[in-house]
């Protein structure tokens, strides 16, 4: 998948070093229920295990003047009900609240509506606050919290659910657009209208 600003792509060992020192911060690996990784060789270990995998399906995010820059994928893959997850989401702060990580997951999602997928989900810690307000920005409405969803890291994890489907993915294509488009920022790369004022409307329930 290739946008204006990222391309996504198949994850590999070659992307390795590149994602390891970009992805240093250990509070980037808080809500994954794996790593961080201390050394390069620990990190290249899970990206040759992960990358044999079609579901999880991994892909690096890769920003065409610095490289490798995060991590997403698709996982719950089920064609036959037609429901896709997105998760594993891992963007370094070279990537985090820029235009590109928007992009990015405006590419995911729309390959999964254009693909034929009815539901596209997002799941995550009840506890992550800066998720649970990525996903309503990006349009998917709050479906509620699975208590005692499973253990991470030797700690209980409740997890709030979110999703968009079919019908709503005109709407959030046309907002995910109108965003992305370089008239909708200034000289100093100042948004003029936000994200989340044009998906707001598209919202069944927000939580």
């Amino acid at each position: 998948m290739t946008g204006r600003l990222v391309r996504i792509e198949p994850l590999m060992v070659d992307h390795a070093a590149a994602l390891h020192a970009a992805n240093s911060s250990v509070e980037n690996w808080a809500y994954l229920p794996y790593g961080p990784y201390p050394s390069l060789a620990a990190y290249e270990d899970w990206v040759s295990e992960v990358s044999r995998h079609s579901d999880p399906l991994f892909f690096a995010i890769v920003d065409p003047s610095e490289g490798p820059v995060g991590v997403a994928s698709y996982l719950r893959i089920a064609p036959a009900s037609g429901s896709i997850e997105v998760g594993h989401i891992n963007f370094s702060p070279r990537l985090q609240g820029r235009p590109a990580a928007t992009e990015t997951m405006y590419l995911m999602m729309r390959w999964a509506f254009e693909a034929g997928y009815r539901r596209y989900e997002w799941k995550c810690d009840s506890r992550n606050a800066p998720s649970r307000r990525a996903a309503q920005r990006l349009g998917l409405s709050y479906e509620g919290i699975f208590r005692q969803a499973t253990i991470s890291k030797g700690r209980n994890r409740d997890t709030a659910w979110y999703a968009a489907i079919d019908a709503e993915w005109p709407a959030l294509k046309a907002a995910f657009e109108t965003w992305l488009d370089p008239a909708n920022f200034d000289a100093e790369g100042r948004q003029r209208q936000r994200l989340s004022d044009l998906t707001r409307p598209i919202l069944v329930a927000t939580g």
